[in-house]
This record gives C-alpha cells, structure tokens and sequence, in this order.
C-alpha cells in the first residue's frame, strides 16, 4: 500500500510511519511542524520506500500518482498547544479534516481519523463506550479541541455515508511512550521529566481525578488492525486499566527510583477547566472487531518511556 500520514512527524505518527515501513508499505509523512519533529523521523531519512512533505493540511493536499489509505493524525492533542492555538486546532480539525477527505475521495483510499477520547467530555458515563454521546462544554477553554475531533467525526461520517469513502475512526485514549514531547503539559512527560531531574511532582488539584495509560506500541498495533479491518463506525483504543493521578504519581517515583517529593498544586490558569474527572474506556469493541487489546505493562512502558526522556535531558 502507498500511505500517506498527516502529522507523520507527531509522536503517534512517527510510530506509525516505523510500523508501516517494517511491513513494506510506501509512507508519506506529512507535517507542518507546529507540534511535529523532524527528529521522530530523523532515522527514516534515505529509506527508499519513505518520503516526507512539509505542509499544512488545512490547505489544498496534492499528491501525485495512487494512494491506499490517508490516516489523518494532522492535531494540536496537548492542552499547552491548544490553548495556545485554539483557531489553528479549530482549523486542523475542520478544514484540514476536509481536505484529508477530499484527498481519499479523489484517490478512493481508506480514510483513518485520529480521534480522541476527549469527544466523550467530562463524561457521565463510566467506562466510556463508543455509544456514548459525551457531555462536552463547547465554549469552555477545552471546547477547541474536544469540538474539532467531534466535527472531524461527523464530518468522515458524513463523507462515509454520502460519498461512499471507506472510514475507520478511532478514539485514542491516553496513549505515551518515546517521541512524547518534553514541553507538550501531559502528565507522562510531566511527572517523568520532573522525577528524572530531582523536582517535585505537581499535581494539580487533589489528584483523584482517573486516567488509564496506553503504550504506543499497543496503540500503533490497534489503528493498523482497524486499517486492515472493514470498521467503519467508531473504535475505542486504550488500557482500561483505570488509576488516579496520584497513584501514577507513585508509579512514576517507583520505576524512576527518585526522591521527588509530591507537591498539590492548584493552578492559576484555565488548565483544569472542565478537565474530565474520570477517564476510562470500554474497548469491548476493539477486542470483538479487532482481537485487540493492550499488552504492554505500565512498568514495561515507563521504563522505555524513561530511558527516552534521560536521553532527552542529557542523562544517560
């Protein structure tokens, strides 16, 4: 298959690209690099099945000659870039979304959507499945990119059904691992980068709010199931194995081996508004459709996730 991804130079989409190429696909990454590095892709340079093309989504995408599958990762995901950026994470979501779209319609490919767990809001209900609606604020600071995955949805959907394009969407919950940035405000990097430096782990609030942490390996091999499968309705991919902030905290001090202390924090700025309380998925689905499910442990992934972020600071 000849694949093209969008934000192919993202965490996600850098392990995607690595995956693909090791099953003999062609790969076209494509980023703008607002979030995206070049360094993630650094490795692939002179493979001669891959290519990458610097360039935003939410303009005209031209590409040459037949092409598989469009898996559409293009995303401002972290709340430091989408409050910083919120009318470009509008922007990404709906018009680049379009125009991902209309690339698959002209070339009759598969249409993969990256989306989000955040579609499901603050939710009211717990684990989350996939017919669930969500309880989302759509003028809260976080609207901007809960709504642009929502209308990103209804959008592949609506292309699905009118269009006849051949759709998987998948909602991707907490997923981390290498290739993470350091900077990005998500709590992986967060607690791992101020545990390795010796600094206290903040946590804001009382840290009982719930996430469930999924290694990117386990997530890559998810959305390429899907790729492969005949899904065309939405598909959660995440660990179920559901914990507090805090216990992540003490997980994080146990596998760095550091004497960071835990600090609350509570934060001055808008970062907790509406930030879910509880975050889980029912991945029911996942493992009916696609005889899918996490493998990777928390240890196993935040010992990889570790060695990576000492290699960032300059500890190794």
């Amino acid at each position: 298959m000849r694949i093209l991804i969008t934000g192919g130079a993202g965490f996600i989409g850098s392990h995607l690209c690595d995956r693909l190429l090791s099953a003999g696909h062609e790969v076209i990454a494509m980023d703008n690099l607002s979030t995206g590095s070049v360094d993630n892709i650094a490795h692939l340079a002179g493979h001669e099945r891959f290519q990458f093309i610097k360039h935003d989504v939410t303009n005209y995408i031209f590409l040459e000659g037949p092409v598989d599958a469009v898996l559409h990762l293009a995303s401002l995901p972290s709340p430091v870039d989408y409050l910083n950026f919120p009318i470009q994470t509008l922007k990404v979501g709906a018009l680049g979304t379009h125009k991902t779209l209309g690339l698959a319609m002209e070339k009759k490919a598969i249409f993969l959507l990256a989306s989000t767990s955040e579609v499901y809001g603050d939710p009211l209900v717990h684990p989350q499945a996939e017919d669930y609606w969500g309880n989302v604020n759509p003028v809260g600071p976080r609207g901007v990119y809960d709504e642009s995955k929502r209308f990103a949805e209804a959008l592949t959907m609506a292309y699905h059904n009118y269009h006849n394009v051949d759709t998987r969407v998948v909602r991707i919950f907490n997923t981390y691992g290498p290739r993470m940035r350091m900077d990005d405000g998500r709590v992986v990097p967060n607690f791992i980068c101020q545990a390795l430096r010796g600094e206290p782990l903040t946590i804001y609030d009382d840290g009982s709010r719930t996430r469930s942490f999924c290694y990117v390996e386990d997530m890559v091999e998810g959305m390429i199931r899907l790729l492969h499968s005949r899904e065309a309705t939405p598909v959660n991919l995440g660990n179920p194995a559901e914990m507090t902030i805090l216990d992540f905290a003490r997980k994080v001090l146990e596998v760095t081996g550091s004497d960071s202390e835990i600090e609350f924090v509570t934060p001055t700025d808008v970062r907790t508004k509406d930030d879910p309380k509880v975050r889980c998925p029912d991945i029911g689905k996942a493992k009916r459709v696609l005889m899918w499910e996490p493998k990777v442990s928390l240890e196993e992934g935040l010992q990889q996730a570790m060695t990576y972020f000492r290699g960032k600071l300059g500890l190794t």
